[in-house]
């Protein structure tokens, strides 16, 4: 593990299996509640212009983007084919393990947008994934990271489940900057009345991003 990345004690997760076969059946459902849902549809709405070409990183079957927004690519990459194939907002996928290989399959200076929705908790080298999104982002694009509360607890690292609720944001943002490929990193707080919180932390790609980490 890079020193740059989680230390591996805070890596560390109830179930260290083979990651394919946890994610091997398909989970047709959502993790946020329909409130919590609507709140992220309307921050991809402001945040994401019309013809931005968008990457849903650890998507599923919903990729919380709003359907009356014309966007122009929207490549997907997730765990499950399943889950992608029914995902209709995609136009591409691929199937791919971030624990196993953080440098993402997609070519570099692809992406306007790159979006994780409530899936941070699971990787064991964020550090190391958020400089690889950063290469697949153009100059200036973002990469926005949202987050709430539940999750798998036997998939979700240590040190995510070590923290409160409201402690995580600051952890990602402290990923975002260990990563030394992204600048004006912030949180905004987008919790809905009585529904699920949601945290949305955001940076922008640098002009020089550092290079593959495959250590």
């Amino acid at each position: 593990m890079s020193t740059d990345d989680l230390p591996p004690h805070f890596a560390q997760r109830l179930d260290e299996s083979d990651d394919a076969l946890f994610y091997a059946t398909p989970r047709l459902v959502t993790h946020i509640d329909d409130a919590t849902i609507r709140a992220l549809t309307e921050v991809y709405r402001a945040r994401i212009p019309a013809g931005s070409d968008v990457l849903d990183l650890m998507s599923s079957w919903i990729s919380h983007l709003p359907n009356d927004v014309d966007y122009g690519r929207v490549a997907g990459h997730g765990m499950n084919a399943t889950e992608l194939e029914n995902n209709p907002r995609l136009t591409d996928h691929r199937v791919h393990d971030l624990n196993a290989d953080p440098n993402l399959p997609f070519a570099d200076d692809s992406f306007d947008f790159v979006v994780s929705a409530v899936s941070v908790q699971y990787l064991t080298r964020p550090v190391a994934v958020l400089r690889s999104v950063a290469r697949k982002l153009r100059p200036a694009g973002e990469h926005l990271v949202a987050i709430s509360h539940r999750m798998f607890p036997t998939k979700a690292v240590q040190v995510w489940q070590g923290l409160a609720p409201t402690d995580r944001p600051r952890l990602v943002e402290t990923y975002f900057e260990r990563s030394g490929a992204f600048s004006e990193i912030r949180t905004e707080d987008h919790s809905p009345a009585g529904a699920d919180p949601l945290w949305v932390v955001s940076g922008r790609r640098i002009a020089e991003t550092p290079s593959s980490d495959s250590e």
